[in-house]
């Protein structure tokens, strides 16, 4: 069986011991960060690599990548080595956590929510995505550090056992459905990573950047028929609020 911890600690510190911080402000995540900065002076986001989604400065940041946290650090950032897991932070610390393109790498999915839930405030939000549907799976996702896809019934069992309230949703992510070029990005990754690096942050990502749309939000969860991978919004209840979702 695979270590999933080993397995993303080496994937990532390479990735990120060869990328450039990246500004929040160039994602079409942005325009709803923002909206939600004004009520949020205590945030967190889970994950980030080099590719933050909330500003750097002042934010609190959890990584398993040394590289991560030392350069979130030299530019502002509260920064922890830990897992999401295992939140070393206070119960309702929080009035925003982002998790982006995290979730899906943890082996306790039970306990990811609800620490996650445990360190928001009642009424905070909490933004996170996933890769869909496990008939989807490829070996892209395992090589990647994928643990899961998400059915998208399992998830909303999750989030309500956790008081946590989808709002919105919508598609999201750069990653090519083509099984060609995924397979060919894929055998660049296994033997010329450091080639395949250097394309990704110097052609590939700005160009993904560039070309990527604008986030259409539907309410609730949106259909998910045809939907690789998914940004949701969701808000803390209390036990007494919380029953139920949105279909």
């Amino acid at each position: 069986m695979l270590d999933s911890k080993a397995v993303n600690r080496e994937f990532y510190d390479s990735l990120w011991s060869w990328s450039a911080l990246e500004r929040p402000e160039r994602f079409n995540t942005w325009q709803m960060i923002s909206e939600l900065l004004p009520l949020s002076t205590q945030r967190l986001e889970v994950g980030p690599g080099l590719r933050p989604r909330l500003p750097v400065s002042g934010t609190h940041f959890l990584d398993i990548s040394p590289p991560v946290a030392e350069r979130l650090k030299a530019f502002g950032g509260i920064t922890t080595l830990g897992e999401i897991t295992s939140l070393p932070f206070g119960d309702g610390r929080f009035e925003l956590v982002a998790a982006f393109d995290v979730v899906e790498h943890a082996e306790d999915e039970q306990q990811i929510f609800a620490e996650i839930s445990r360190v928001l405030k009642e009424g905070a939000v909490f933004i996170f995505s996933v890769p869909l549907h496990a008939a989807s799976w490829t070996e892209f996702d395992r090589f990647v550090g994928h643990v899961r896809r998400y059915d998208p019934a399992s998830l909303l069992q999750l989030l309500a056992k956790n008081d946590l309230i989808i709002e919105k949703s919508a598609v999201y992510g750069m990653q090519p459905s083509n099984p060609r070029l995924l397979n060919l990005g894929l055998w660049w990754l296994k033997n010329r990573r450091r080639e395949a690096m250097w394309w990704y942050n110097r052609i590939l990502l700005p160009l993904g950047m560039f070309f990527q749309k604008r986030l259409k939000f539907g309410v609730g969860l949106i259909d998910t028929s045809a939907v690789d991978e998914i940004v949701l919004v969701c808000r803390k209840q209390g036990r007494a609020t919380a029953t139920g979702v949105n279909p």
